[in-house]
């Protein structure tokens, strides 16, 4: 047989190898069929959907007319309007606490006691050198009688007359100088009670029962913060600091109200008290201060506000929610709906802001109705779904 025409075999079978690569062949162009197969089917296995036709559901409300505040926000710090540390004035053992921790306190009640008694010694001893100095007083004044007459009787000399005014008036000095003494004695006796010297709430004691106490403590016994009326600290942006002096200037006092962090519960309602007279470079802010009667004690000294300054009232301006403005590239915009449930890109510009509320000086009219919510699914021409009225059937 000729070499041209022979006819490899494989070793291990004996079958000629050109059959063994028509096999292999013929699996990898069945696999690939399979794979059209699965491929074709899987696209029709339904009519296309159009996505981009589908209406975006959206929220939508309608701008109105009407009149907004525009107010000035800022965290704020509530501070007592005087915050006081009660100290003893004289030292001795503090023997009485008449005062709960906590509890709120009126000025020139009884809040503690020191011993009394060293107090009441000292003032026994003033008043009997007094007595002892006002008997000698009255004894010098007797025997300058006796000398002034003896002396127009030529008896004595006018020195010795003159020698018992001096006596008289270093007597006198002594009663004034004891007198002293007994007040001083009095007063210390006063100050072994211990008394509110403001009205307020009382913290923590500080001091115990049997310890002794000193005018010279730092500590002190106790403190007082007043919470009727009470303060807020504030700060505003600098840039609006004309337009909240302006404004103060016109009305006898502006609004402001205390919020919580949430913004969602409104605390107390005060009055503007006063103006910082320097901006923090810092912060590029101003510190304002209000005044709170806090009649129901909802504000507490140290505790952190939200305080909403009241500065202006936009009167019959166009007003929609505040999750209805956007800004992009050419400024504010709002999404306005259509007859046809489409929507529009319309350009505003915003007069002020206050809370859920924008005012809208330009760009709408009043009576539209713009998306709220859903507006990053938009563009210009959107066909949109609008919600159901409420008890409507779908």
């Amino acid at each position: 047989m000729d070499s041209s025409e022979t006819i490899l075999t494989d070793q291990a079978s004996g079958r000629p190898a050109i059959f063994r690569g028509w096999r292999l062949w013929a699996v990898v162009g069945g696999a690939f069929l399979l794979l059209l197969w699965f491929f074709f089917r899987g696209g029709k296995k339904g009519p296309a959907v159009n996505t981009a036709s589908r209406p975006v559901p959206v929220a939508v409300a309608q701008a109105r007319k009407g009149d907004m505040a525009v107010r000035l926000s800022g965290l704020g710090t509530v501070t007592a309007m005087n915050n006081v540390t009660v100290k003893s004035r004289v030292d001795g053992q503090l023997v009485r606490v008449d005062f709960t921790e906590g509890q709120m306190v009126k000025e020139g009640q009884l809040l503690a006691e020191i011993d009394p008694r060293p107090f009441r010694v000292q003032l026994m001893q003033a008043e009997g050198q007094f007595a002892k100095d006002q008997a000698a007083f009255h004894n010098a004044e007797a025997d300058l009688r006796r000398f002034q007459s003896l002396v127009k009787q030529g008896i004595i000399s006018g020195q010795q007359v003159d020698t018992q005014i001096s006596a008289v008036a270093q007597f006198e000095a002594a009663l004034k100088a004891d007198q002293a003494t007994i007040e001083s004695a009095k007063l210390n006796l006063v100050y072994s009670r211990i008394t509110a010297p403001i009205s307020g709430r009382v913290g923590l004691r500080l001091v115990d029962v049997g310890n002794i106490v000193k005018a010279t403590d730092a500590n002190g016994l106790v403190t007082i913060a007043p919470i009727q009326p009470i303060n807020v600290v504030f700060a505003v942006p600098a840039d609006n600091i004309q337009k909240v002096m302006s404004q103060n200037a016109k009305a006898s006092r502006l609004a402001v109200e205390a919020w919580d962090r949430d913004l969602r519960t409104r605390l107390a309602s005060g009055t503007l008290a006063a103006i910082d007279n320097q901006v923090d470079p810092g912060t590029g802010t101003v510190k304002l201060k209000a005044l709170f009667a806090n009649e129901d004690r909802s504000l507490f000294p140290n505790q952190f506000v939200n305080a909403q300054l009241l500065v202006d009232t936009l009167r019959g301006v166009v007003i929609v929610p505040t999750a209805a403005v956007q800004r992009g590239p050419q400024g504010s915009f709002v999404y306005v709906v259509k007859a046809d449930t489409t929507v529009d890109l319309q350009n505003v510009e915003i007069q002020g802001t206050d809370g859920d509320d924008t005012a809208v000086s330009k760009g709408l009219s009043g009576g539209e109705t713009v998306v709220t919510d859903g507006l990053e699914k938009l563009r210009p021409g959107s066909k949109v779904a609008l919600p159901k009225a409420p008890g409507a059937k779908g």
